[in-house]
């Protein structure tokens, strides 16, 4: 567990870790810094783990204000592993925010300040025979077209087998019952939705935009990043409005996993 003042590992150590492209490790520390949680760096030299602020509460308590998902989602998660029986359900366009967010949790069981007894996760992501409505290539040619999907496909299934593997391994280590499970929706999700334990939902736009800093061998694209999306948090404790929220989102959910999802199948 990073504390703060500790140096964080590399970019590569990083993208290595996590299954993702060196841009996107870039993008995500960018935010980081912009909120405050990284102190700054000179080149070639990592950042160190800045001290800790406020998790987005209002001041004087309340309901927390919306904050980017790759700051925002971790704490939440470490919250939900406090639980004796852990369920996690999630709706998103990739697992890309939720390996260092469940990577968090995880560290937090290694080091025994969390002892969930059971871990039960679900996870709807788009099907890969479907045309995608982002990422796309922007210039819609059919040969750029493939390659955008087909990085976006190699990404989805690296980060399925990442998160996969973090989440299993609490067997072996500590005896936890772990259930992960995926499976595919026919549509690209417009917004993603993460459902902790029953009683809190986690809500982000994705926000769409034309982006060309993705490397020189990946075209221009419409894309969206998520780990930037702003995660709107609803809690059952903070009234009858956040109740229903959270009640229907998990409604929602479940009526996608049980209707219209298939089994999601990995290549090779």
């Amino acid at each position: 567990m990073l504390k703060a003042g500790d140096r964080i590992p590399t970019q590569a150590e990083l993208s290595q870790e996590f299954g993702v492209e060196r841009g996107r490790v870039r993008q995500a520390l960018q935010a980081l810094r912009a909120e405050g949680l990284l102190s700054h760096s000179t080149k070639g030299v990592p950042p160190r783990v800045a001290q800790p602020g406020h998790d987005g509460e209002r001041a004087g308590g309340g309901t927390p204000e919306p904050r980017p998902t790759l700051v925002a989602l971790g704490p939440r998660l470490v919250r939900a592993f406090a639980a004796p029986e852990v369920r996690i359900d999630a709706l998103c366009l990739t697992a890309e925010s939720l390996i260092p967010a469940v990577s968090e949790a995880v560290i937090g069981v290694h080091s025994g300040s969390l002892r969930p007894e059971s871990v039960d996760v679900r996870i709807l992501l788009p099907s890969r025979s479907i045309d995608l409505a982002f990422p796309v290539a922007a210039s819609g040619e059919p040969v750029e077209a493939a390659a955008v999907h087909r990085r976006w496909l190699e990404m989805r299934d690296s980060q399925v087998r990442v998160l996969s593997r973090t989440l299993t391994g609490l067997r072996q280590s500590h005896g936890t019952k772990v259930s992960v499970a995926f499976r595919t929706v026919p549509f690209t999700p417009p917004v993603k939705l993460y459902v902790l334990n029953g009683s809190e939902a986690l809500f982000a736009y994705y926000l769409v935009r034309r982006t060309d800093e993705n490397g020189e061998d990946v075209p221009e694209m419409i894309d969206t990043w998520g780990p930037r999306a702003q995660l709107f948090p609803y809690d059952v404790t903070h009234g009858p409005r956040d109740e229903v929220f959270v009640t229907q989102s998990a409604r929602w959910f479940e009526g996608l996993w049980q209707t219209i999802s298939e089994e999601l199948k990995l290549d090779g």
